[in-house]
Parts: structure tokens; C-alpha cells; sequence
């Protein structure tokens, strides 16, 4: 099987749905349906060229199309579960957005599900796929930054920094009870255990709320809109603006992160920095195609993508030559490229991307975080 075989169907008509739709293009697959609200569904479909439309958040009829192979799931959190369960019992294969559910008895439930069907199951986490973490990766691997003593970093926005900034994930009825970790701060983890290709075995959190109360627009809201304050409502906040998070992995190696949608100035900087005895590397989201590596004793190096030092490790998840920027749409396309050959092989061979049980892993790891920085102590994730 070929991937210009394999036929998608995208739940999901906001900010990151067409990211995906564009992804499975990119690679060479077919979006064969969408779904969404009515109107919604409609104009993306007419957009790209979709011919099975399924408004009325019809999911269901989605899930069930002989048309389709395998299922995106764009939708808010809330929904996550309920709609992957729905596309494996259909003998789907399932791409959902993160996190994987709103808390881990479902998450359970939906990993137990994954598991048992004959169905590749991936999470997008797919900041594994930006070249410099693929490289980062092999330094880290190959022993050539020594044994690592600790990484730290951030995950900056500033998206959410004014109380008239509006979207579904401000509410914990709708994204969960984190939202700053829960959005962007486990892209974070995620990248750094999959560079390290270790897991986090305890937190000690300090979650902060700026905006006590902000203001919401009268109907829904796409991500990054904006609304006029005039026709708009106070509530109360009830999820997290920033975080102070420490990490220790189950190799020894300590970490700490800080997490903020509030940054004035930073539009989505995941920044990381790995120390090891023989040297360090760093890398940002916001410069994606250069890595900077750091040693005591000789001069520091910058790496970029395609060029010499930092090409042969991460060839198939990069297509352009050095000098041609690759960014967070590529981040996507490899990812689906990862999931989608893994797929045609008939789910044989490495797989690189998050699975369902790594989506389970990470909420067990933010109830972690949520009950650290309550208790104000360490805690140690199930």
C-alpha cells in the first residue's frame, strides 16, 4: 500500500484542523470527508476539495464512511475520547489532537481500547518531527554530549496575555482543569522525554492564574480572533496563565521548565536546553532550523538544517535544502508521514510517534502537576 492510498477524514474545522488537512496533502494521502458544525464543515470543504461533508458534528457518519481510513481528531479536549473510541470501533486508524482526554480514567479507558484494535492510534505530539529535536535526539543517544546531567527550558506564548483574549481552552469545562500545561507545556515534556527517550517519574509544580477574571464574547470564537470588549461578558478563570514546573526523569536526569501564554512578545517559543559532560545543545521552535551546540573547551557551533552535522539523522523528516526554512506546518507533514507509513507497512517498523498509552501518559503526568502545586510538594506520576 501506498500513502496516496490511504483516505482521511478530519473532525474538526478550526484553527487546526486545516493544519492537518493540509498535512495529508502534503504527503501525497486523500481527505476524502470532514466534519464540524454545518457551516462550518461546508466552507472547509468547498476550501479544500472535500467531497463527503458531515455538519451537524456528525461524527458518527464520519467514523463510518467506507470512504474512510483513518480519522483526525481536531475537536476541543472534551470530545477527544468519545470520538477516537467512535473511529476505532469502526476500524479506523486514529490521529488525535492533544492532550489525548480530560482526565485519566478516560484516558485509560481509550488507551485499553488502542491497544486492543488492529489500528495504529497517534497523538500529535508532533513537535518530535521538527528536524532539530530529531537531531537533538541522536546527540543525546549516540553519547556524543556525554551523560546528561539536566535540560531545561520554556514554552512561551503571549497569545492569552490581555483579559479580552477569548478561547474555548480558558474554560475547564471545555480543555480540562490545566490549560497552559495542558495546551503547550506537555509539547514541552514530550519533546525533552523523547530527546532523552526517558519518562518523568516526579513533578513539584507551581501553577499561577494572572487573570482572576476575563472577558468572553457572546458566541464562539476562533483561536487567535479577536472580539470587540463592548459586546462581551466577565467570568471567572479557573485555569492556569503560567507555570514553574521541575522534572525528574527516571534516568536520574533533572529538569525544569517554565510555562506561559501570557509572554508579551513570544508567539510559541518552545525552547530547550540539554547539558551533558562532553557538551550542551539548544533549540527553539521560533529559529527551527538551527541547533547551537555548546562545549567548555572548544568554540560553540551553529548547526543548520541540511547542512553538514545536521542532516544525516533526520534525512526523511526534512526536504528542502539548507537555507529553505522549514517550520510548524513541515512539523505536521512529517508527523503524518511518520503515522501514515507506519500505517502502509502494515504497522511494522519504528514508530517515533506518541501513542495512545504516551497520550495517557502525559495526563497522568498533568494530574501530577495539578496535585503539586496544590499540595505544594513532589509528587510521583502513576
Amino acid at each position: 500500500m501506498t500513502l496516496a492510498h490511504l483516505r482521511a477524514g478530519v473532525i474538526g474545522t478550526g484553527f487546526i484542523g486545516p493544519v492537518h488537512i493540509e498535512a495529508i496533502k502534503r504527503i501525497g494521502a486523500q481527505v476524502t470527508a470532514v466534519c464540524g458544525s454545518t457551516k462550518s464543515a461546508q466552507a472547509t470543504a468547498t476550501k479544500w476539495g472535500i467531497g463527503e461533508v458531515y455538519g451537524d458534528y456528525d461524527y458518527q457518519a464520519l467514523c463510518k464512511s467506507p470512504n474512510v481510513d483513518v480519522v483526525h481528531i481536531t475537536s476541543p479536549n472534551k470530545e477527544h475520547v468519545e470520538q477516537s473510541l467512535a473511529a476505532l470501533a469502526a476500524g479506523k486508524h486514529v490521529i488525535c489532537e492533544k492532550p489525548l482526554g480530560m482526565d485519566t480514567a478516560e484516558t485509560a479507558r481509550l488507551a485499553e481500547a488502542a491497544a486492543a484494535a488492529d489500528r495504529v492510534f497517534a497523538v500529535n505530539y508532533m513537535c518530535r518531527f521538527f528536524p532539530g529535536v530529531l537531531q537533538m535526539r541522536e546527540l543525546v543517544q549516540s553519547g556524543k554530549l556525554g551523560e546528561i546531567i539536566h535540560v531545561q527550558g520554556h514554552f512561551f506564548q503571549d497569545w492569552l496575555l490581555k483579559e479580552t483574549d477569548f478561547n474555548w481552552r480558558l474554560l475547564a469545562s471545555e480543555g480540562g482543569k490545566l490549560r497552559a500545561v495542558g495546551d503547550i507545556g506537555t509539547h514541552w515534556i514530550d519533546t525533552v522525554s523523547f530527546i532523552l527517550g526517558a519518562r518523568v517519574d516526579s513533578v513539584f509544580a507551581a501553577l499561577e492564574t494572572f487573570h482572576k477574571t476575563r472577558l468572553r464574547p457572546q458566541g464562539p470564537v476562533q483561536t487567535f480572533a479577536k472580539s470587540d470588549p463592548a459586546t462581551m461578558t466577565r467570568y471567572d478563570v479557573e485555569t492556569e496563565d503560567l507555570a514553574s514546573v521541575l522534572l525528574r526523569f527516571d534516568n536520574g536526569v533533572h529538569a525544569n521548565a517554565a510555562v506561559s501564554q501570557v509572554a508579551a512578545g513570544w508567539k510559541c517559543s518552545l525552547y530547550v536546553g540539554v547539558y551533558g559532560t562532553e557538551g550542551s545543545v539548544q533549540w527553539d521552535l521560533q529559529q527551527p532550523n538551527e541547533i547551537v551546540l555548546g562545549r567548555r573547551d572548544e568554540p560553540n557551533q551553529i548547526l543548520q538544517r541540511g547542512s553538514a552535522g545536521f542532516l544525516e539523522d533526520v534525512a526523511h523528516f526534512t526536504d528542502y535544502p539548507a537555507g529553505h526554512p522549514e517550520g510548524f506546518p513541515d512539523s505536521h507533514k512529517m508527523h503524518c508521514r511518520a503515522v501514515y507509513e507506519h500505517i502502509a507497512a502494515g504497522g511494522k517498523g519504528p514508530v517515533l510517534f506518541a501513542t495512545a498509552a504516551d497520550g495517557h501518559r502525559e495526563v497522568e503526568l498533568c494530574e501530577a502537576i495539578l496535585a503539586s502545586s496544590e499540595s505544594e510538594r513532589w509528587v510521583n506520576v502513576r
